[in-house]
């Protein structure tokens, strides 16, 4: 089976945890750059990436890489890439997407164009058309620029790998389904553990978090844009891909995963979202401010995405809320608390330094990631 140089985009600063996830995938990392990481693996490979990968963004099939200051060297660095053995006769192709970083090429819509007849020149050599109908599957491209170097690169995945499919609704400030899985795997939190956000809004970190307990694989019950390209990929290796994702599921357990919000309405959104997700068994949704935030047991787990004021009528309650929340956070006997937030006076309205503190981009906006550390449990006695 072919073997392939695989780019998985994802958010900028969290590189490190999606290298983590695709060496537990079993598959040998060749880079790691700003907000993607590039990995080798043959078809299978980039079934299972789509299906599994938790915070990648997306699976691209790396097409060709070269150096190109003027267009007609991005023209001929194009033509030279062997489209013929990715693209079939009747298959439609355009350049879906093109980035340029400190690059001399960087009007997008001039390199998409270029692009697309560069490809045109190449398939005309390879199939003796002079025109081409493009009426079977398609074959999406992204380029990137980058101090003038060219990454070419075919989409397997069609929509955001952060389109799991089961929120249909969100709150006012959310959180994408990568972005929120990329932050739980960034603390120590297990299925053993206790769970709370206190902000649940439309309950991403929380089914998240419970997909992760319950091994369900993000993608599993969407589909990929790549599943139509039968010359590259077996359709039955994406049967066999879903079935693996199948046979993990294990979703007879107990956890204590628990969402409350103020706002009764986004309650029922998360409870449904959680419906969908085939989660909702596993978490405990309810309508509550911050305020009444208490939990008897310790050493428990709070991660919560709490309002940014982006509104300017908001601004002026964010003080309040992040106070209430910071007396929340006492109340909780040994607890570690986690927080994402474009709030600059976060620290000072809880009144506690974060232990760590990550810049976090989500989207175009800056973000905060605060991280109050608590103690580890006791360890539990071996029984003899």
């Amino acid at each position: 089976m072919n073997r392939f140089e695989i780019i998985a985009p994802c958010h900028f600063g969290l590189e490190s945890v999606l290298k983590r996830e695709i060496y537990d995938l079993g598959y040998e990392v060749i880079q790691v750059e700003d907000g993607r990481v590039t990995f080798e693996g043959d078809a299978e490979a980039i079934c299972r990436a789509n299906i599994f990968l938790r915070t990648a963004e997306r699976v691209l099939l790396k097409a060709g890489e070269f150096r190109a200051e003027t267009f007609e060297e991005l023209f001929e660095g194009i033509r030279a890439i062997t489209w013929e053995e990715y693209i079939p006769r009747d298959g439609r192709f355009w350049a879906a997407k093109a980035s340029s970083i400190k690059s001399r090429l960087f009007s997008s819509s001039d390199i998409q164009s270029i692009v697309k007849k560069a490809m045109v020149e190449r398939m005309k050599q390879t199939y003796h058309e002079e025109w081409f109908l493009e009426t079977g599957s398609e074959y999406p491209l992204r380029i990137f620029l980058m101090k003038d170097r060219v990454t070419v690169a075919l989409d397997t995945t069609g929509d955001s790998l952060h389109k799991r499919g089961y929120r249909t609704m969100a709150g006012k400030a959310p959180i994408t389904e990568t972005l929120a899985a990329a932050l739980l795997l960034l603390t120590p939190w297990k299925r053993d553990r206790i769970l709370v956000d206190p902000f649940c809004g439309s309950g991403t970190f929380l089914i998240e978090a419970a997909m992760m307990a319950a091994n369900i694989a993000p993608g599993a019950k969407r589909g990929f844009t790549a599943e139509q390209w039968t010359n590259l990929i077996p359709s039955e290796l994406w049967q066999e891909c879903r079935e693996e994702a199948e046979a993990q599921k294990t979703s007879e357990i107990q956890v204590d995963i628990q969402g409350y919000d103020a706002d009764n309405e986004i309650v029922k959104v998360a409870r449904e979202n959680a419906k969908r997700a085939g989660v909702a068994h596993l978490i405990h949704f309810q309508h509550r401010p911050v305020s009444e935030l208490n939990h008897p047991k310790k050493y428990g787990f709070l991660i919560t995405n709490p309002p940014y004021g982006e509104r300017m009528e908001e601004k002026e309650t964010l003080p309040g809320i992040y106070r209430e929340l910071g007396q929340a956070m006492g109340r909780l006997d040994c607890w570690s608390c986690y927080l994402i937030t474009s709030y600059e006076d976060a620290e000072r309205d809880i009144g506690r330094k974060a232990d760590k503190n990550r810049k976090i981009y989500n989207g175009m906006l800056k973000t905060y990631f605060y991280q109050y550390l608590g103690p580890k449990p006791p360890k539990r006695n071996r029984v003899q």
